[in-house]
């Protein structure tokens, strides 16, 4: 009979090549699918619930050049681009490009109108300010994303999963510059 202790390092040791094979390509396409439903939303009246900031956002950073009524389907169509670049998989240096000028534009609201954004300033956002807020998350998974486009992967830890006994402990220093010990 196996130990416990071993059946789940085993377990564990499986859940993590798992995770590392899958993990970023799940991460891409639920990102993407993100992107595709709140742009779809934008194209239909008042089903955006920062639908109106984001149009007056847009104004303000254009100088009015883009009134809202071209502004929305515009921003609606660029997050529907993003959302099924992210996807597909195809031209992801663009699409996180894309995804970047976007974010940027989105987080303009905070500071063009922030009695919009936040209820008590700068801590208790309002219903809108949440929706721009939780960009931040969506900004880190394309991060994470981005790290993979010119071929980079994440590995899992190949080596004992054990803890670490005292003629295999590395130094702090060897820790900082190399977190995880080499095969």
């Amino acid at each position: 009979m196996r130990c416990p202790y071993t059946a789940y390092t085993q377990l564990d040791k499986r859940v993590t090549q798992w995770m590392a094979r899958h993990g970023l390509t799940l991460l891409r396409v639920s990102l993407g699918a993100v992107f595709l439903w709140f742009g779809l939303l934008k194209l239909f009246t008042g089903l955006s619930p920062a639908g109106s900031l984001a149009a007056r956002t847009v104004e303000l950073i254009t100088f009015g050049v883009a009134p809202p009524g071209v502004s929305i389907p515009a921003l609606a169509l660029l997050e529907c681009v993003i959302g099924v670049g992210l996807i597909t998989n195809l031209f992801m240096r663009t699409t996180l490009l894309l995804l970047f000028v976007q974010m940027m534009g989105t987080a303009a609201a905070i500071f063009l109108f922030p009695g919009e954004v936040f209820a008590a300033p700068p801590y208790a956002p309002t219903p809108e300010g949440e929706y721009i807020i939780k960009n931040v998350v969506l900004a880190g998974a394309a991060l994470a994303t981005g790290s993979i486009v010119r071929g980079g992967r994440v590995v899992p830890n190949s080596g004992d999963m054990s803890a670490p006994t005292a003629h295999k402990r590395r130094s702090r220093v060897d820790r900082m510059l190399a977190p995880f010990p080499p095969d």
